[in-house]
């Protein structure tokens, strides 16, 4: 159990960085490219990458390729329903 408590801790601290849960929400509207994940959060390509790479790592996001491009979303439907549980959870307080 403790192990799967300290996985759950860095699970949360995955989603504490803004710049990750706005390309988050960006990917709830289904799958994209860099190029389109960049421009949609107004961040450089190389910091979107670095971002998706944290993601992908922590199995919030995934990857496939299509011909050159390589197109990221979420991983599974759990990603949306933490974003959708903690957004109604803050909604709350106001």
């Amino acid at each position: 159990m403790d192990d799967r408590i300290y996985d759950l801790a860095d699970l949360f601290k995955v989603f504490s960085d803004s710049t990750r849960i706005r390309i988050l929400y960006v990917l709830m509207d289904g799958e994209k490219n860099v190029s389109d994940i960049s421009e949609a959060v107004d961040m450089n390509q190389s910091a979107v990458s670095h971002q998706l790479k944290t993601l992908k790592t922590s199995h919030l996001v995934k990857v496939r390729r299509d011909g050159k491009a390589m197109l990221y979303s979420l991983a599974d439907d759990h990603v949306e329903a933490i974003l959708k549980i903690g957004m109604e959870h803050i909604s709350e307080e106001d």
